[in-house]
């Protein structure tokens, strides 16, 4: 069985034509038959891709071409399968969405802490840690005493943190303040925009938790659950191996083997959160949808309607 290479990587970087970058990084990056995702902005490149070892070094070698690219950060995991159907490059305004204009992590940034320290970080009573992930991959796992913001978008976190601000200024605290992602990217935003609100203890997890749970063994971590990621693996755990979560391709939010036992759950049409909320209309076009992914898998095909945007649609209620 040939190995699947899956690599997250980003870099905030200025990229003042990243428009110009966007069909000649495709073009080299389908030469070497990988797929996945990777989004362009003025403010650097993010993405995750997949394909052989060989076929990922070379794509990691045309990112790190980019302008100002040459030491981007990147995590490594494998698949026991391509977790992506296509390769897409896409340009946004910004290559994680908070929204707050003039946040340059390049300028201003936490403190980063690498995995081995981060447990002594987070032990501390001085220190308040918190999750900058949103709540149904918080929902998962996180860490043990870590702060669930419950946002539903990253856009939200700034609006949440002035608030938790205030209660702790209320309490008369000023703890140090520890944040931590899936892969860091999210951090370099969240403890800018701190660090700009003059706040100076700011730290934040080196390579998020996907780094965190390659490199400390289990019987020392105090990482409780799993971790969402953005691919068809839905979750890995310690050692990066792939959870027990699949994803409902109805709302798009990740199912436990538990949940997929209720008699709530049918395969790709309805989970324990989203039965219900559906119309027998869109229930049809799921269960025609399910049946068409059934043969073309009886073929040995791949269903291209199988690839979905792994962001949890919102339900109707």
């Amino acid at each position: 069985m040939t190995e699947i290479r899956v690599t997250a990587f980003y870099k905030f970087v200025r990229l003042d034509d990243h428009e110009s970058l966007q069909a000649p990084l495709y073009d080299a990056l389908d030469a070497l038959g990988v797929k996945g995702t990777v989004l362009l902005a003025s403010e650097g490149v993010n993405g995750t891709i997949a394909g052989t070892p060989e076929a990922v070094d070379g794509a990691l070698a045309a990112l790190k071409a980019l302008p100002g690219c040459s030491n981007l950060d990147s995590k490594d995991s494998t698949a026991t399968a391509m977790p992506f159907l296509r390769l897409k490059v896409r340009l946004k305004q910004e290559i994680v969405k908070m929204g707050v204009p003039g946040t340059d992590p390049t300028c201003l940034v936490g403190a980063y802490v690498k995995p081995q320290d981060w447990n002594a970080l987070i032990s501390d009573p001085d220190t308040v840690t918190i999750d900058t992930r949103n709540d149904y991959e918080v929902e998962l796992g996180t860490f043990k005493g870590a702060v669930d913001p419950e946002t539903a978008t990253f856009s939200e976190f700034p609006e949440w943190f002035e608030g938790f601000r205030e209660k702790l200024a209320a309490e008369g605290r000023s703890p140090k303040i520890a944040m931590f992602c899936t892969g860091g990217i999210r951090c370099e935003k969240s403890t800018s925009y701190v660090k700009s609100l003059g706040i100076d203890d700011v730290f934040h997890l080196q390579g998020g938790i996907l780094k965190y749970l390659e490199v400390v063994p289990q019987e020392e971590s105090l990482w409780d659950g799993e971790c969402f990621v953005f691919d068809e693996r839905v979750s890995v755990g310690h050692g990066l191996k792939v959870g027990d979560y699949q994803l409902c391709h109805a709302c798009r939010f990740p199912v436990s083997a538990a949940e997929r036992e209720m008699p709530t759950y049918e395969d790709g049409v309805s989970c324990p959160r989203c039965n219900g909320t559906h119309t027998e209309a869109k229930i049809a076009g799921l269960r025609e949808r399910q049946k068409q992914v059934r043969l073309a898998a009886e073929r040995g095909e791949a269903h291209l309607g199988d690839e979905v945007d792994l962001t949890p649609r919102k339900m109707r209620v």
